[in-house]
This record gives C-alpha cells, structure tokens and sequence, in this order.
C-alpha cells in the first residue's frame, strides 16, 4: 500500500514559516492500496488539498474518521469530491451511545457551523463502523476504541502482507505510574502490533504532558515506547503540538529516537511524505 500524509498538526491548524518543513493542517492521511482503493484517515483540514489533488480521477473514496473533534473533521465540508455527483464518498465513523453517524456529522454539517446540511450532498453512504473487521476493497480494516475523551477509534489496515496502524489521537499512558505496564492493559496494543507503519499520537514533551494528563494524547516518549512494546518497524509522530515549530519538532524526535532497538526507525510525520509498504 502506498501512505501520504496530508495533515500532520493537532488540536488546531496552524500554518506558517515556523511550521512549513511539517505542516500546519490537522490530521489527513491518504492510503491506496495495490488495486487502487482509496482509503482517507480523518477529515481535518489537510483533506482540502487532497480533495483537490484527487481531480476527476476517483469515482469512489472510503473516510475513515477516528472521531468528531474539530481538527479531524473541519475540512469535510471542503472536501471538494463530496459535491461531485459523480463519485460516490463512503464516510465511516463510531456513532455514539445516544447518536448514530448521521446525527453526530449534522451536529457540524448544518447551520449555524455550516451553510451546507449533511442531506443536500449528492452521493454520501454513511456506515456507522461496525463491531470487529470489515473490508473495503483489498484492505481489511479493523477499528477499536483508544484511550480518548469522547468515542474515539483507531485502525488497523492491511493489505496482503503489510499493515499500517492509526492511533492519531491516543493517550496510552494515563493511569500508568511507569508506562508500559503489559501489552493486555496497553490502550491500542492489538491494534498496533507488528505493524509496518505506525502513525501515532506525539503531541508533548514529558513536562507538557505532565500538565495535560487526561487530555487524550502522549508525550512522544510515551510514542515510542508504544512503539518499541507493539513491535512496530517503523513510527510515524503525528498530531504534532500547534506551539511546536519545525525546530522543535526536530529536537523532540531526535531526543525520543536515541538508544532505540534497530528494529525501529522513527520519523517525524510531514506533509506530502510518502510510504511505500
């Protein structure tokens, strides 16, 4: 499978010079497998240049969302393919224990959020993820709850012999006085381990998280020792922090990334990288 990112940023977009080597829009990630399904990771603002990327050559596309804050579906509703008549989008999501899909996405897709209701778009499926696997194509994909305020999922895709991993927004280590305790008690575990690629949650610094415990993220120490506990070959950081510049961003990786095992290599998520699985 081939991964792009599109958007790497959490919490909110935050464009500039001090953040152009990584990004500035929120979580996107496009996935295509060896048949050419198309798979997108979340609707944060990066999915606005994918939509117009993406030109009139697909005429079907798979979101896949983690959950309903802001910065992962602010840019649905500038998701130019949605207004297509002639492809058909499928949006995938965890409903709620009071709302299904369809009544969490109207709470954005309506006024007074939106000028544009949910009902008015040509060729939208809505599918309220299902409990276990399902498949999409070539892809199998398996979604799981993530430690996470509110009802937030993570993915497991595979594709033949290899497997990507999405844990964007993901706080393993709240309630752990020395994080890891076992792979049975880790929050995302069976969703992430041996996976080729890992695009994981790497929002703070130790001290940052410190003053954020219960916020729904990780220090990228706690990412990559996640990491090196799921197995994982390869760590993509991701949700980087608004306040971080590129510099910043740089020094944390670098940091994080001493001593590890050899099996691991860790870079840190930017727009427009590509993988090749």
């Amino acid at each position: 499978m081939k991964v792009r990112l599109w958007g790497t940023r959490g919490s909110v977009a935050s464009p500039g010079p001090d953040t152009a080597r990584y990004g500035g829009n929120t979580s996107c990630v496009e996935v295509r497998g060896p048949d050419g399904t198309l798979l997108v990771l979340d609707a944060g603002t990066g999915i606005r240049p994918l939509g117009r990327a993406l030109g009139t050559s697909v005429r079907r596309i798979h979101v896949l969302l983690s959950h309903f804050h802001m910065d992962h579906v602010q840019g649905l509703g500038f998701f130019a393919p949605l207004y297509d008549p002639d492809v058909e989008t499928h949006l995938w999501g965890p409903g709620s224990t009071t709302l299904n899909l369809r009544g969490r996405l109207m709470r954005y897709l309506s006024p007074p959020l939106f000028p544009v209701h949910l009902r008015d778009l040509p060729r939208l499926v809505l599918h309220d993820l299902p409990a276990g696997g399902f498949d999409i194509g070539e892809f199998h994909v398996r979604s799981d709850r993530v430690c996470h305020p509110g009802f937030t999922v993570g993915y497991r895709i595979t594709a033949r012999d290899t497997t990507l991993s999405y844990l964007s927004d993901h706080e393993p280590a709240l309630g752990v006085p020395n994080f890891p305790l076992c792979a049975n008690w880790t929050s995302g575990h069976a969703l992430a381990e041996d996976a080729d690629l890992l695009i994981h949650d790497a929002q703070y610094t130790l001290a940052e998280y410190e003053r954020h415990v219960g916020w729904g993220h990780s220090a990228i120490e706690h990412a990559v020792a996640f990491a090196v506990q799921a197995r994982a070959r390869r760590l993509v950081t991701f949700h980087h922090d608004p306040a971080h510049d590129d510099d910043t961003v740089d020094r944390l990786t670098a940091a994080a990334s001493r001593g590890l095992p050899p099996s691991l290599a860790v870079t840190a998520g930017a727009e427009g990288a590509v993988f090749e699985l």
